[in-house]
């Protein structure tokens, strides 16, 4: 079978460890001309490794949560390769699990700037291009978590993601870009580079989580996490020419849980 990513450039943010990661190294090996796109500097290493395979892949270390950030990465890759085809928008992740009274506004405001505003500065800055070179596709990562516990404005922040997604393929499709998102479960990954929450984890905060992975596991008709490489391939079908009459969907990946 033909690869489906030849010659596509992606755009992979998030890219440093897990799904976002995944999906570089599938795209890789199908092809794709990758831009990495993560605030840690450990993305670079995942380029190297991907060229080191043969592929052409670039890292840049950009704060997605700043419209100057996603304008800088999208502004770069174009320079790099003369088109953006594929935008992968991985970054966000729950920072905290608890109730919804015990999150203090400072908190709440970071679950949003974190889960939200990375997806939505990146599809305004790649937009232009899109509409430039009349077609594109846009893959978001938004999550079940928009019907859950302990997480009430890090599901504020994905009900926003879903939103966007089905509003931009309305919007856009007359320019042959299309918008989708997958919607994650629980997934099971190697331990983060660098946590999101440095917290100390008292027996609350534990009991907390612990009501969080329950409630997931319970909600999945599976009842189980899912792998990294079952929530990559769902990313990259929906990214591929095979998903071409596909727009403005939201796919839950989630052994059955909706959301």
């Amino acid at each position: 079978m033909t690869p489906r990513f030849t010659a596509k450039v992606m755009v992979v943010t998030g890219a440093a460890q897990g799904i976002g990661k995944r999906v570089a190294e599938l795209a890789a090996a199908e092809g794709a001309r990758l831009v990495l796109v993560d605030i840690a500097d450990y993305v670079q290493g995942v380029a190297a490794e991907l060229r080191d395979q043969g592929a052409e892949a670039v890292a840049v270390q950009a704060n997605l949560e700043t419209w100057e950030g996603a304008e800088m990465v999208m502004a770069k890759a174009h320079e790099q390769y003369g088109r953006i085809d594929i935008l992968i928008n991985n970054v966000g992740g729950t920072i905290w699990a608890q109730p919804f009274e015990h999150y203090q506004p400072e908190q709440i405001q970071k679950e949003i700037q974190r889960s939200l505003f990375p997806t939505l500065w990146c599809c305004r800055a790649v937009l232009p291009y899109m509409v430039e070179q009349k077609g594109g596709a846009i893959v978001n990562v938004s999550s079940v978590a928009t019907r859950g516990l302990m997480r009430v404005p890090y599901g504020a922040a994905k009900a926003g993601v879903n939103g966007m997604t089905v509003n931009l393929a309305f919007e856009y499709a007359g320019h042959n870009i299309r918008v989708n998102a997958t919607a994650p479960g629980g997934t099971e990954a190697p331990p983060r580079l660098t946590p999101r929450n440095t917290e100390a984890q008292g027996e609350q905060e534990k009991g907390w989580y612990q009501t969080l992975i329950d409630q997931t596991n319970a909600s999945s008709f599976m009842h189980r996490y899912g792998t990294l490489d079952e929530q990559a391939e769902p990313i990259l079908f929906l990214a591929s020419d095979a998903a071409s009459y596909i727009t403005g969907t939201i796919l839950p990946v989630a052994g059955g849980d909706c959301g």
